[in-house]
């Protein structure tokens, strides 16, 4: 299987593109629309062909790169059946897989971020789950806008990505201090949000952050709502 993670320095943003391998078709998780002509060069030198991108909720912190990526390669854009964008080509539900040239991708409901984010658990020797925002390296997402919940959050976390196997790859949409990838194991073990702590435990945690806005998210928001069309300009 051919894997690659990108990094977005202007909102710590990762994106990954997965392919069956050589000549084979390819998808593209959480894209930026910044590196857009980056992706389609390393799709071409790859000899891949993009044939999925998918968001795991409504970024608010960049401009995703659904629609640009659909505009240029004809791509099946997609997004969890709770979204309120109208323009993605496919939603998908809780269970359901995504399923190219050697790949399988199971969508998983993880709200508490957003009330519309999911994960994506990739079925392989080494399983990998992708947890957009909902877990981070050491963290998890914020639940103070976008219908956040931190109850929600934490359930999400403890009862569905928790339950995957020890050894399941953990990879974030997000990293704000050069982590690039942990464990199921590692993040029960030595998650500070979450290790030891109870369900009232990490609600205070998460109603106590005192964060301010991100930086784009009034422009973000309502761009990505459009798959990112309305920020291209």
């Amino acid at each position: 299987m051919l894997f690659r993670q990108f990094f977005d320095s202007e909102s710590s943003t990762y994106s990954y593109l997965l392919a069956g391998d050589s000549g084979h078709e390819a998808l593209l998780i959480d894209p930026v629309i910044d590196k857009v002509d980056m992706y389609l060069k390393l799709v071409e030198e790859l000899d891949v062909r993009l044939v999925r991108a998918i968001d795991t909720h409504t970024h608010a912190d960049h401009i995703t790169g659904l629609g640009k990526l659909r505009e240029k390669t004809g791509c099946i854009t997609v997004m969890g059946e709770q979204t309120e964008a109208d323009c993605v080509s496919e939603t998908i539900r809780e269970g359901e897989h995504i399923r190219l040239d050697g790949i399988d991708l199971e969508a998983l409901y993880t709200p508490g971020h957003t009330d519309e984010s999911y994960s994506f658990l990739l079925h392989s020797e080494r399983p990998a789950v992708f947890t957009g925002d909902v877990l981070l390296i050491r963290g998890s997402g914020r639940t103070d806008f976008q219908g956040g919940d931190a109850g929600q959050s934490y359930d999400s976390i403890t009862k569905k990505l928790f339950t995957l196997p020890d050894s399941t790859l953990v990879y974030p949409a997000h990293d704000y201090n050069g982590w690039t990838r942990s464990s199921v194991a590692e993040e029960k073990a030595h998650n500070p949000r979450l290790a030891g702590k109870s369900r009232a435990e990490y609600i205070d945690i998460m109603n106590n952050l005192d964060l301010p806005d991100p930086k784009m998210m009034d422009v973000a928001v309502p761009a990505n709502l459009g798959c990112g069309l309305a920020a291209d300009v």
